[in-house]
């Protein structure tokens, strides 16, 4: 028999949890839905050694709850897990662990949401109703590493990013990071650092930005419009990195926000030195060979995919195409791209980061309040 509840959120992560605390603090029943084993799963089981947030502090705190101000402005990710797990205590967040949900209906006879859910533990299902569905998968779901002609072929190491923890036991080898993200950025670095010959492979054109000017667009795209910031941006990155052309690394002809853009915390001086040598697009592999799109092959012993993720909300909500498009961001638009129909909501898909994120969860929250207050008067 299904168990009734009011709100049902999909995901463990951030928006998750914050969601998660906002109802709690208006007494609205929630149960959270997480696949994983714990809570942060990706902080906590798939973040390299070296990794820190990008974002200042005051832009990655979570509702109702300011980070403490003993910790540092970039947070390492042991100091934002305790902020997680602390707020998660705080605000009474209990998840259900290991429930893996299959599949995600309105039934409009009832109108409620029926979810069908598999206990990996029990190795059983469960099913579940409720008047709301929250969606807060997050936007880093699945590893995704793209279809390479040879791939099976090569004899080295083969890793996503979310397996990679420390260069250390990469001294003297020829290692290739595929991508030039944030994650790309950071990994070839800590290669480098450890003594691996280190080589990235810049697959479209990028801004290059330090940390201190990413927040300050953070902040000033508050006030002014974004194609403003864009330009500053793109300026001020021109200003600080030079002709960046001439180290393999092209521009795009949009600004940082409206295209793409990657944090550097070092990184960019080593390719200046030559410590990580840039390469072209990656054509194929022949065993231990890798050959590029400028017709050179070098040989490697690693190869690190640095390509981001594919989500998964689209293989159990039915019917999404209209809340989600191919990248599975939220595609609703307007002042409400956190709302869909029938009670449906999303928290942490518009690739804004935690603090817009944290923003939508208090509006979820809010909204939630409302609809289900108005449905208990209609009742009595």
């Amino acid at each position: 028999m299904a168990k009734e509840v009011v709100v049902i959120i999909v995901g463990c992560g951030p928006s998750g949890i914050s969601t998660s605390a906002c109802l709690n603090k208006l007494s609205i029943p929630n149960v959270v839905l997480e696949r994983e084993d714990c809570l942060a799963s990706l902080w906590k089981k798939r973040c390299y050694n070296r990794m820190r947030l990008h974002g200042l502090k005051r832009f990655s705190q979570f509702p109702h709850m300011p980070i403490p101000d003993h910790y540092p402005q970039y947070m390492s990710k042991n100091h934002f897990l305790q902020y997680v797990e602390d707020y998660a205590v705080r605000f009474k967040v209990n998840p259900l662990y290991n429930r893996d949900v299959e599949l995600a209906v309105f039934d409009g006879s009832i109108k409620k949401w029926c979810v069908k859910v598999k206990n990996t533990c029990l190795d059983g299902f469960e099913e579940y109703v409720c008047n709301y569905l929250v969606v807060a998968t997050g936007e880093n779901s699945d590893a995704f590493v793209p279809e390479i002609e040879g791939l099976d072929s090569f004899g080295g190491e083969v890793l996503h990013s979310t397996k990679y923890k420390s260069g250390a036991k990469y001294v003297d080898k020829n290692v290739l990071v595929v991508g030039s993200g944030n994650s790309g950025m950071e990994i070839a670095l800590d290669l480098a650092n450890f003594g691996a010959k280190a080589f990235i492979i810049f697959r479209s054109p990028v801004h290059i930005l330090s940390r201190d000017f990413l927040n300050l667009g953070f902040f000033l795209k508050k006030y002014i419009p974004l194609k403003i910031v864009d330009a500053l941006l793109a300026v001020s990155s021109k200003l600080i990195y030079g002709d960046t052309h001439k180290y393999g690394i092209s521009r795009p002809n949009e600004g940082p926000f409206s295209s793409r853009w990657s944090i550097d915390v070092g990184t960019f001086d080593k390719i200046k030195s030559g410590d990580i040598q840039v390469l072209p697009s990656l054509q194929t592999i022949r065993r231990d060979r890798v050959e590029f799109s400028n017709g050179e092959s070098y040989q490697f012993n690693v190869i690190v995919f640095a390509t981001g993720f594919r989500r998964s909300a689209s293989k159990w909500l039915k019917d999404a195409e209209y809340i989600l498009n191919e990248n599975e961001n939220s595609k609703l638009g307007g002042a409400k791209d956190w709302k869909g129909e029938n009670g449906l909501y999303c928290v942490g898909l518009c690739a804004k980061g935690i603090e817009e994120a944290s923003t939508e969860a208090v509006k979820i929250a809010d909204d939630i309040k409302t609809l289900y207050s108005e449905s208990l008067t209609n009742s009595n």
